[in-house]
């Protein structure tokens, strides 16, 4: 590992750091470490990084249980103009607290894992405030993460995920919100805006499951307080949004000036048999998927408010909403 327990207000750029991982995980030389790794000072900033072949390209945060004196939640950190190529697990991480922080401007290729994720985690010194919140991930270019997601929030308030490309993910959704990995609880709201996704979701191997190109999984404890708005879901493997079923309920989901086309393998928008809660559609077009614009799975306790529209002439002129 190329470790760092960083004092606030430091600056790192301009460097290159290329691991000789060829595994993910494991002992020895052959995993790969982390790039940059560790506690994070307030105010730090990180422009200008390229990282290859690195287990995980940038992990914030260590585990309280650690070493307690040296852990402190990641808090106003910037991360810009980042390169992350063909690592073995995630690109960027935002643990153990993380809040008020940013990956803008980014580009990642080929993540062993989320390209992009903020994990709510409860190894923490309290998970009653150190909570991850308030972070954006925005302008970022996202191309072949071969295992899991582009973009990910697991718990936590606040978090935005706006103005980025996803393309072409192997197993995982563009981008999910999710209960999964134990997180704190989602609250307060989660922004999905301005993004394009583009031949997005899939199926995770040797299980039977697919995700959509958008994906909600409230696993444990629900997902309240989501937006996805003016987003353009292209091509998607399954379905454009999927509403997973799960123990938690996800309310009032509320869905505006999206576009989805070619979901040639499953639906529009699905909500499956064990979905619970309800979404509201404003201004939504969908065109080619093969189950239907929208699909509410038998037994599914998910309720889908307005309707979809099929795009204008106008629209399939110009290629929009194919």
């Amino acid at each position: 590992n190329f470790g760092f327990d960083i004092d606030d207000n430091t600056k790192i750029s301009d460097i290159a750091i290329f691991g000789s991982g060829t595994i993910r995980g494991g002992e020895g030389n052959a995993e790969g470490g982390v790039g940059l790794n560790g506690r994070f000072g307030k105010n730090t900033k990180i422009s200008n990084v390229w990282i290859e072949h690195a287990n995980v390209a940038t992990w914030v945060g260590r585990d309280y249980s650690n070493i307690p004196e040296l852990w402190g939640p990641g808090d106003g950190l910037e991360f810009t103009g980042m390169r992350i190529r063909n690592t073995y697990a995630d690109g960027i991480n935002f643990t153990n607290g993380t809040r008020n922080s940013s990956v803008t401007d980014s580009s990642f290729r080929n993540t062993g894992d989320d390209s992009l994720a903020v994990w709510a985690s409860t190894y923490v010194k309290d998970p009653s405030v150190d909570v991850g919140h308030d972070n954006v991930f925005s302008n970022n270019t996202i191309q072949l993460p071969w295992r899991a997601n582009g973009i990910a929030v697991y718990g936590g308030y606040g978090n935005r995920i706006e103005n980025n490309l996803v393309y072409d993910t192997m197993n995982y959704p563009g981008i999910m919100l999710a209960t999964d990995h134990d997180p704190v609880p989602f609250s307060g709201e989660t922004l999905i805006a301005n993004n394009g996704l583009h031949r997005t979701g899939g199926a995770f191997w040797n299980e039977d499951q697919e995700f959509g190109a958008i994906t909600l999984f409230a696993q444990g404890s629900g997902i309240p307080g989501v937006t996805i708005r003016d987003t353009d879901i292209e091509d998607s493997t399954y379905d454009g949004i999927q509403f997973k079923t799960g123990g938690g309920e996800v309310p009032d989901v509320k869905i505006s000036n999206v576009k989805i086309s070619g979901s040639a393998n499953g639906s529009g928008i699905l909500a499956m048999g064990g979905a619970r809660g309800s979404a509201t559609l404003t201004d939504v077009t969908i065109s080619g998927s093969r189950d239907g614009d929208v699909t509410v799975e038998p037994g599914s306790q998910f309720v889908i408010n307005g309707t979809a529209a099929r795009p204008s002439a106008e629209e399939r002129g110009s290629g929009q909403g194919r």
